[in-house]
């Protein structure tokens, strides 16, 4: 079945099949990818600290989440491994029933990843407003900054990790300066190399030259070790194991494609790529299945390294391809090169993808945008530091529905007018749904109206079966009254769907033709409680 699916979707972006890379692109395309290696190292084995596994689960992972994508994800150029908001997730998974049950828990959620992408769920990205990516990666810009404070602290006489101080933290800070600043005027003398990697290479030329004494990748744990090999997990098929492993399973599963899926759009946007949300899901899945099954805890998306790749000029699926063999590389036969690597120079290119990532745009907006725009925007950057990014999201999304129908309830009135007959007519303006029934019900006075009463529908529109609720129980109000009720420009779905009151509507040839949102049967008399 992955064999399958990886061959419907390794060559699905047509454009790149048809591009020739060229020498000059690909001396980038594998810089580039060399950058965001470099940078994926520390990172992976934090978030292995984090899920509480060791440093090289969170490595393979990162390997081959990072591969398996950039062969057939939905966006070339998007980076993916290990990330910080699914290691939190696992961590009472881990310490409650050990790292066997974190594979099954990883291979369970490539699954219904891969489910997703095929049920085409992805394409539900699009109702994410443009307030909540705002806050997203603002929130995220603040997360990865927040995660390198981490890099200033050293362990203390006791064994417990206190904050730099004197010296060594002015040192830290320099080399942090310093490589800011080659990142910042690397570009304006030229554009050979990508300016994160020769920033990397300089500082820690500097510090190797001069022997420095600051943090290094080794001070965090060795990256040494061999090649993944086949780990099916240890543990029983039972009901007992899938109640234990499903919950989580199903978070990881849905953190993952909400942080995939916004990091698409946002690499989308710099690289004028569209599509491939499902291509992605189903992308992730399959990394995420083949992860476990080789002893990885699984991943998504990186926003900070996909923002390193394309900045650094990797538009491509090699430079993603590039970033996961590199990586591979560091664990087989460099690791003691890149343990040298002082950690300075990585948080320095990190800072400079905070500052590259954070929309200060949304800061000038803030005044010029709707309240309620603005409101959102700070909500979901709050609630990305604060939780994760998937609830972030979802709350995000939730707050802009609710705005939407309250400013959308409001707009429903009428317009009212006498005919030469002596009928009152209504005509009706804006959409009728549930938010909406209260307003038009208060609308009409049944008991003061006069015999014959017109509703024209022709500015409105019936959106759901709490609409058509509501204009059956009119109907039934005006039939106490003893009084006639017309209903004009309804749509044919509407004339379908209505029970008590479909013999009073007035077909015209200019009736609106649309669907009601609402799965009804006349025969069952739901709408009408017959």
């Amino acid at each position: 079945m992955l064999a399958t699916l990886a061959g419907r979707f390794s060559f699905a972006d047509r454009a790149e099949r048809l591009t020739p890379l060229k020498p000059g692109l690909i001396k980038t395309e594998i810089l580039a990818g060399l950058t965001v290696a470099l940078a994926m190292v520390p990172e992976a084995v934090a978030f292995s600290f984090v899920a509480g596994v060791h440093p090289l689960v969170g490595l393979y992972a990162a390997f081959i989440v990072g591969l398996v994508t950039a062969l057939i994800g939905g966006r070339p150029g998007m980076i993916s491994g290990a990330t910080g908001a699914l290691a939190v997730v696992m961590v009472s998974l881990v310490a409650t029933h050990g790292v066997e049950y974190l594979f099954a828990t990883v291979v369970l959620m490539g699954i219904m990843q891969i489910a997703a992408g095929m049920l085409h769920l992805g394409k539900f990205i699009r109702l994410v407003p443009h307030p909540v990516m705002l806050g997203f990666v603002n929130g995220l810009a603040i997360i990865i900054f927040l995660a390198q404070m981490s890099q200033f602290q050293v362990m203390g006489p006791d064994g417990a990790r206190v904050w730099m101080s004197g010296m060594p933290l002015a040192t830290m800070l320099g080399l942090v300066a310093l490589t800011m600043a080659i990142i910042w005027l690397m570009p304006k003398v030229t554009r050979a190399v990508p300016a994160p990697l020769a920033a990397i290479a300089i500082v820690a030329g500097v510090v190797i030259a001069f022997g420095i004494d600051v943090p290094r990748v080794g001070d965090m744990a060795s990256i040494q070790g061999g090649l993944p090999s086949l780990h099916l997990p240890m543990v029983p098929l039972t009901l007992e194991t899938l109640t234990i492993i499903l919950p989580y399973a199903l978070i990881l599963a849905a953190i993952g494609l909400i942080e995939s899926l916004l990091t698409l759009n946002l690499v989308g946007e710099i690289t004028r790529q569209r599509g491939g949300a499902s291509q992605e899901c189903i992308a992730q899945g399959i990394a995420n299945t083949v992860t476990g099954m080789f002893g990885g805890m699984g991943g998504c998306a990186m926003i900070g390294q996909s923002m390193i790749n394309v900045k650094s000029g990797g538009r491509y699926r090699l430079s993603g391809i590039a970033a996961a063999l590199f990586l591979l590389t560091f664990i087989l036969v460099a690791s003691g090169l890149i343990e040298e690597i002082p950690l300075a120079a990585l948080v320095g290119v990190m800072f400079m993808v905070v500052i590259g990532t954070f929309a200060w745009q949304s800061i000038t907006i803030l005044r010029k945008i709707p309240m309620t725009d603005a409101f959102v925007m700070l909500l979901v950057t709050a609630v990305t530091v604060i939780s994760d990014l998937a609830v972030a999201v979802v709350v995000g999304v939730i707050v802009s529905a609710l705005a939407y129908a309250w400013n959308n309830a409001k707009r429903i009135h009428a317009r009212t007018h006498r005919t030469p007959e002596g009928a009152k007519v209504y005509g009706i303006e804006g959409p009728l749904f549930f938010g909406s029934v209260d307003g038009f019900a208060e609308i009409f006075d049944p008991a003061e109206d006069p015999a014959l009463v017109i509703v024209d529908f022709m500015n409105s529109r019936v959106v759901d079966q709490s609409a058509l609720q509501a204009i059956e129980a009119l109907a039934s109000k005006y039939e106490a009254e003893g009084k006639n009720l017309q209903l004009r420009h309804l749509s044919r779905d509407c004339h379908r769907l209505l029970n008590r009151a479909g013999q009073l509507m007035v077909d015209s040839d200019d009736d609106p033709d649309y669907g009601v949102a609402v799965d009804y049967n006349v025969r069952t008399g739901i709408l009408g409680g017959h």
